[in-house]
Order: structure tokens, then sequence, then C-alpha cells
């Protein structure tokens, strides 16, 4: 067999079920083999489209999710989606390609050293020089991959070493069982717990696993400790659960800040410091214990007393089965904070004007769910509000970047939750601005047939930037534009597409839409006026008296 076969062989023995990209000149081989085997080959209308759709696939799977580009242009495309995956923790495998390396083609022509661009932002990055390593590099790759903390790897493949006959060689894949945490932080971390009178829990990324997820809700139920999560824990714990306070949308001066503040333990499982900080460390304050599958990494705003590293779902458990609700804990004032939270998350929330505000968005949308039905964010100033408003009662069910932080991943992000779980009703959410850096991918939803519902949220602007600006106290300048005809955009591409205009018609057209086969699209009006009396003016007045 040739190395392009070899290196089909290996995937399928990793579980690879699909492959995002858009091949090139030197993909040929690869293809050629590809077209006999049980993985998917799915084409995007960009490489960033694919690499979205990849890093959403191991988030979701816990599997690495593997795009494909060709040399030059395409694989330096790839680079936005190989940081989203490496700052967000999700397990993905870049394949590029590239000009032979025996003998020149055509000179430099389109060569760009991305293996060594890969580096910083992978967790592994190798050139194959002969095909007999292929199988070895395949498995290294992915084990690399899904360990803790996941991220992206990448693998070039030349032309001339994809086309060259190797012998078969594949590699077993084995599970490798994580160490438990050593025994004696266990047992500070059980006398730090005992001794706090208001100890507080805080879920992370981290714990965005299902084994963590049961091991976090027995915890809570146990010990009856209150917890909030970061954007990026939400669900991990279902939100409905009468000792969850809120999120931490924001880093400071929120309501929710009120109980992190008065609290003097805060027990922090899953915490990644490259997550947007849940709150700011200083000295003198509340001690904090990290739990995660790796120490905490010291920063000026994180530096923990106590790491407990090992499996968090096992270190969970432990503690779990060793703590009991004790004598001198005292909540009272946490719940009177999650009163508050509730009371100020609660206003404009029902509110019927148009253009619709964005809690009343998060409200409508919210209700036209279902518990297991998923919602994808693109990133812009409504982020903020849906993490702060929008209720989730199963983990990954409101899918969001809070690390890399990057436009345009809105909609390839819902694609490919739809793709994986074809039962359940999809909607992504974007900005006008972040739909467009990606918005050729609706081809690829329609032609997926795809039931997916795709609302933007429209103000002419980058309101994110324009709300900063406000706050800042510059003028308004250079954060406007205008847009195209969306409803005859999203029929250009045999989508359906709405313009409600009203609160009330876009309520019945998005319900309408997740009833009704197809890719649909709902351009709807929103209102940013009242994030700055409310997000800056409003928190900084605020007293946490309570």
């Amino acid at each position: 067999m040739k190395t392009s076969d070899l290196l089909v062989k290996a995937l399928e023995n990793e579980g690879v079920e699909y492959i995002f990209g858009i091949p090139g000149e030197e993909n040929l081989d690869f293809l050629d083999s590809l077209q006999h085997s049980s993985i998917k080959l799915i084409i995007t209308r960009h490489e960033q489209g694919a690499g979205f759709m990849a890093a959403n696939y191991g988030r979701l799977t816990g599997k690495p999710g593997v795009c494909l580009s060709t040399l030059g242009p395409g694989a330096t495309n790839l680079i936005t989606p190989a940081a989203y995956a490496q700052l967000g923790g999700m397990p993905m495998l870049i394949i590029t390609g590239q000009k032979p390396i025996k003998a020149s083609k055509q000179a430099l022509f389109q060569i760009v050293d991305i293996v060594n661009m890969m580096r910083p932002i992978t967790k592994f990055t190798k050139q194959v020089v002969h095909g007999n390593t292929i199988g070895a590099v395949v498995r290294e790759a992915c084990r690399l991959a899904v360990q803790e903390r996941p991220g992206a790897v990448h693998i070039e493949l030349p032309e001339d070493i994809a086309a060259e006959e190797v012998q078969d060689r594949i590699y077993v894949v084995e599970n490798i069982r994580r160490p438990d945490a050593d025994n004696t932080a266990i047992k500070d971390a059980l006398e730090m717990i005992r001794k706090a009178n208001m100890p507080l829990l805080l879920i992370g990324a981290g714990a965005n696993r299902k084994r963590a997820s049961k091991a976090l809700t027995r915890f809570v139920e146990k010990t009856g400790i209150p917890f909030f999560n970061t954007q990026l824990g939400k669900g991990v714990i279902d939100e409905r659960h009468d000792s969850y306070l809120g999120t931490a949308a924001l880093s400071e001066s929120d309501y929710l800040h009120c109980a992190i503040e008065r609290a003097d333990l805060i027990i922090n499982v899953g915490h990644d410091v490259v997550e947007k900080p849940p709150f700011f460390m200083n000295d003198g304050g509340a001690p904090v214990i990290h739990i995660n599958f790796q120490p905490a990494e010291v920063d000026p705003v994180y530096f923990p007393q106590l790491d407990v590293i090992g499996d968090l779902a096992t270190s969970i458990n432990r503690l779990s089965d060793a703590l009991s609700p004790q004598s001198n804990w005292d909540f009272s004032y946490f719940y009177r904070v999650k009163q508050e939270v509730q009371q100020r998350l609660g206003l404009y929330s029902d509110d019927d004007r148009f253009p619709i505000l964005p809690q009343s968005a998060v409200t409508t949308i919210r209700a036209a769910l279902g518990e297991k039905d998923i919602l994808a964010l693109d990133n812009g100033l409504y982020k903020i509000w849906f993490a702060r408003n929008y209720q989730c009662y199963e983990n990954n069910t409101l899918l969001l970047d809070n690390a890399l932080a990057t436009m345009g991943a809105g909609l390839p992000t819902a694609m490919l939750a739809k793709l994986i779980n074809p039962d359940r009703k999809v909607v992504a959410v974007c900005g006008d601005g972040g739909f467009m850096m990606n918005s050729q991918e609706m081809e690829t939803a329609v032609r997926l047939k795809l039931d997916l519902v795709v609302i933007i949220l429209n103000d002419n602007a980058y309101g994110m930037i324009k709300w900063k600006q406000q706050g800042m106290g510059f003028k308004d300048f250079g954060l406007s534009f205008d847009n195209p005809d969306f409803v005859k955009y999203a029929d250009s591409y045999g989508a359906i597409g709405h313009r409600p205009s009203s609160y009330i018609e876009f309520d019945k057209m998005l319900r309408e839409s997740l009833n009704t086969p197809g890719v649909h699209l709902i351009d709807v009006a929103i209102d940013y006026s009242l994030n700055h009396s409310i997000l800056n003016e409003g928190l900084k007045q605020k007293i946490c008296i309570l």
C-alpha cells in the first residue's frame, strides 16, 4: 500500500468518522485513498469552517476531530481554528499537504514553514519524512490530542511521501488511566473545607466532562455547598439546582461577585487560566483549592494555596465520600445574593420592545428549546447576556468560546452539533459581524441537509467593541457598517430567510423554524442601548449589603 492508504487505515483505527476540509493538489493521493474508507469527507467553503467543525467534534465527543487542507494558504487558514482548539481544550488533528520534499517541483511557490508556524499553538506538530512512520505518528498525535489538557495536533504529509510504497503497521489504541490525586492533598483539602465557614464551589472548563458532571452533582447534593460556574462550566451541574448561584460572565463587579468576595474558601474545580477569569484573586483574600487534571498555572490574578492534581472526577468523589455538612457552615448570605442575582437578571427578560433587547432574546430562545437541545454562540456582546441569563440543564448544551473567543465560529459549531446530534434541535446565534466571517458555510449546511436555525442579532456594527468604546469614554467611531439583505442571502443558498418586525413575530418565526425542515435564517434587529447603563454604570454603583 502507499502512505496515504496507511494514513487512512490509521485514522480508521482511531475511530475517525469525519474529515472536514478543502483538499488541494498535494492531497490527491490521500483523497484517492479516502474514497474507499468508512470515513466521511465533508467539504467546506473555507478552511476555518472545517477547523471549527473539527474542533467542536472533539469538544462534544472527546475524540480528535480531523480537518484537512492543502499547503500554503490552505494551511495558514487553519491557524485560527488550531488556536481555538488549543486554548479551548478541544482535541483536534490537523492534516496539511506539502510540496514534494525529495525533489523540487515548483521552487518555493506556496511553500511556508507550516510545521514551525503550528508549533506555538499545538501540542504536537510533525512533518512525515518516511511513509513507514505514519502509523506511529498518527497514534502519538491522537494520544496527545485527547490527553489532558486536550488540544490541537498537526501532521504535514508531503506529496511525494503520500505516494510512496510502505509496509502496513497500525498501533493499538490503548486507554490510559489517569493517576489519582495524592492522599496528602486530599487530606489537606478536606481540612480546609471543614474549617471554612462559607466555602463556595466554582466549576470551570476542565470539569466539562460527563464523569465530572456526575461527581460534582453528587458533591453538591452530599455537602450542600453552593456553586457558581465560569462560562465554559455552564451546565456541568443542572442550573435549576437549588445550590446554583449564577454564572461569572464578567471578571468582577457583577452581583454574583458579592458572594465570591464574602466566601472564605473557594473550591475551584477545572479552572484554566486561558479562560477569562471568573474572579480576581488578591493578597489576603479567600484561599483557593485548585482541583484539576494538571497543576495551576500561577498568574497575577490566580495563585491557589492548594493543588489537588489527578483525575478530576475521582478527586471529587473522594472528597464527597469523606465530607458531610458541617455545623460551622453558613450559606445564608449566598442565598440572599442568589435572590438578588435572579432579580437583576429578570429585569427586561420579558420586555417586548422591538428591536429586541438581548435579555428578551435569551428568554425567547430558552423557552423554545428543550432540555437537551443545543445553542451555539458566535462571539459578540450577546455572549455576556447568554452566559448570565441562559439556564443550562446539561453540559455542552450551550456551546460558547471563552478562551480564544474568535468571531466566525458560531455557524460551523452549530452545523457540527446538528450533524452528530440529528435528534436534537440546534440553534446558532451570531452577530451580524461574526456571521459574515464564515457565512459561506450556509451552502455546506444546505448541502448536508441539516435542519438548523441561524439567528442573526443585527445591529449593523461590531457591537461588543462599540460597548467597550462607550465604556472607556471614547466617541462612537469606526465600528459601524452596512449589511446585505440577509433574507435574500439565505434564499440564494437554498435556505429559508425570515425577518421579524416585532417581538411576538420573532418568537413565532423561531418556533415555526425549529419545527420545519431545512436551514432557516432569522435576521432580527437587536437593541444594545441599555448595555452601558446596566453593565457599566449600574454595576459600578452596586453595594454588597444584602
